[in-house]
């Protein structure tokens, strides 16, 4: 059987385009944007991201609530072994939800050997590891104190300025024995040189002397972004005091675990370890 059909006539062209073109207005709008936060930042391994969604959104990374300012602003930490893909939930204040896929690039990381740390250090007594155990609670409680002021937003600074004598995410082999990663940036410069404050922020830890890392300070940028100072020689100041850039707020030292005085800084949201030289400019040379 065949079966002819005629070609539609001017109007009833005419009358399926406009039909066409309403359909297409209506599907646009009221399908979710692809992307809705704007994301500025490292998209890697030991990376920091910074974002921004229109006020009264909220936000899940993997299903993980995030904090968002007032004004719409939030932060991500990825770890030094974060897995590559994620995906940012997102429900905006009129109640839409809308999802974007936030893909990391992989890093390598190299091999660092030291040597000369004394044998008390490297097998601690079992007095020792009470001791660690209850430093490190004390550190987690500090990483729990974050406040919702916005220091994460400033440019950040070195704190001090020397020789990189060590670097974020290498392989550590401690007297000949693999031991955990570095996780932070370790300067190489003269006992008593002023530590200052990268960015602004509240101190909320500041400890005389703990077992691996010495004279020990924590400050809360923000949203969960936390720089820890180690190895200091003297702290100038104390838990709750807001601080600003640029701000003395220690002195490098060799206290703890050292072969030598140097600063050992490091940057965490929450429990993920950054990589602190991602968010500053290279170091001066001179």
């Amino acid at each position: 059987m065949f079966i002819s059909f005629q070609k539609p006539g001017p109007s009833v062209r005419k009358a399926i385009t406009a039909l066409a073109c309403a359909l297409l207005l209506s599907t646009t709008i009221v399908s979710p944007a692809f992307a809705t936060a704007r994301l500025t930042g490292q998209a890697t391994q030991g990376g920091l991201l910074i974002g921004q969604v229109s006020p009264g959104s909220r936000l899940w990374l993997d299903q993980r609530p995030l904090q968002v300012t007032r004004d719409g602003s939030f932060i991500i930490g990825f770890g030094r072994d974060a897995q590559l893909r994620h995906q940012l939930k997102i429900i905006t204040g009129d109640g839409s939800e809308q999802h974007q896929e936030i893909l990391l690039t992989s890093r390598q990381y190299q091999v660092e050997h030291v040597d000369g740390i004394s044998p008390q250090l490297m097998h601690p007594s079992a007095e020792d590891l009470q001791r660690i155990a209850h430093e490190r609670e004390l550190i987690v409680t500090a990483r729990q104190q974050t406040g919702s002021q916005s220091n994460f937003l400033e440019t950040f600074r070195w704190p001090v300025t020397g020789r990189i004598s060590g670097i974020y995410g290498s392989r550590r082999i401690y007297n000949g024995e693999p031991r955990r990663p570095h996780y932070g940036v370790d300067i190489a410069v003269p006992a008593g040189t002023p530590v200052r404050a990268p960015a602004g922020g509240i101190v909320r830890l500041a400890h005389p002397g703990m077992f691996f890392s010495g004279r020990t300070l924590i400050i809360d940028h923000g949203l969960g972004l936390f720089s820890s100072f180690l190895h200091l020689q003297k702290i100038l100041v104390k838990p709750g005091d807001r601080i600003e850039q640029g701000q003395p707020i220690a002195t490098v030292g060799a206290s703890g675990r050292v072969t030598g005085p140097h600063l050992d800084w490091r940057i965490n949201w929450f429990e993920q370890h950054l990589d602190p030289a991602l968010l500053v400019p290279p170091m001066p040379t001179k």
